[in-house]
């Protein structure tokens, strides 16, 4: 572990110093930045294999940093944030984030959803090899190029949006409920956390339509363009 470097994005010192600490004697590789400018300074100069980053930020908030680091180069994002709120989250995991954890949150849980990501990020070349593209409907998954196209356009997905995504192409004809997907996609051993499905469910429909995934309301989801 000690090659796996992590970038913790935080204005609050105490905080920052903690997590940065904490991550420090998990074994990790750890860099700070305080503000968003020298945020994507950092994530330029140190290639992070996971930047952990706070959405409230001087200069440019988190989101902008998460737009700009996505567009230079692909790395897992971890928010935080202190705003509970359905439309901050979806904005988050819309400029690329890949999950997030609430302030106030305890350094354990913190480090579970680092190490959770990180083998979502190591696990896609094991699965891939064998598979072949998968098409439904206008929309192809491209496992071992790890691709998305529709209408034959390339649409770019975060590491867990094509992760969820090629879960349900492999399972298609099936309803899969919350807490399967927390489990195959996240890595969770609990449903605690359906909101984040929800969310990808709704940034997968905004990039690829809204018809590609049924709700099965009170149950989860199914891949719906099965031909």
């Amino acid at each position: 572990m000690s090659e796996t470097r992590i970038l913790v994005v935080e204005d609050e010192p105490t905080i920052a110093r903690a997590v940065a600490d904490r991550l420090a004697a998990e074994g990790f590789a750890v860099e700070t930045a305080a503000d968003g400018p020298s945020a994507v300074e950092r994530a330029r100069a140190f290639e992070p294999h996971l930047v952990v980053l706070d959405v409230m930020l001087p200069g440019f908030d988190g989101l902008e940093v998460c737009r700009r680091v996505q567009a230079e180069r692909p790395v897992p994002v971890l928010m935080l944030t202190a705003r509970d709120d359905e439309t901050d989250l979806l904005v988050g995991l819309g400029v690329g984030a890949d999950d997030y954890v609430t302030k106030p949150f305890s350094m354990r849980e913190l480090v579970a959803r680092i190490r959770a990501v990180l083998r979502r990020v190591e696990r896609p070349a094991v699965e891939a090899v064998g598979q072949g593209p998968m098409r439904a409907g206008a929309v192809e998954v491209d496992p071992r190029a790890r691709r998305v196209r529709r209408d034959g356009r390339e649409v770019h997905l975060t590491p867990t949006e094509f992760d969820l995504l090629a879960c349900l192409f492999r399972n298609r004809g099936a309803v899969l409920t919350r807490a399967v997907l927390l489990e195959q996609v996240w890595d969770w051993a609990d449903a605690s956390g359906t909101r984040v499905v929800d969310s990808h469910v709704k940034a997968l429909r905004r990039k690829l339509g809204q018809e590609l995934i049924r709700t099965v309301h009170g149950v989860g989801y199914s891949l719906e363009a099965a031909r």
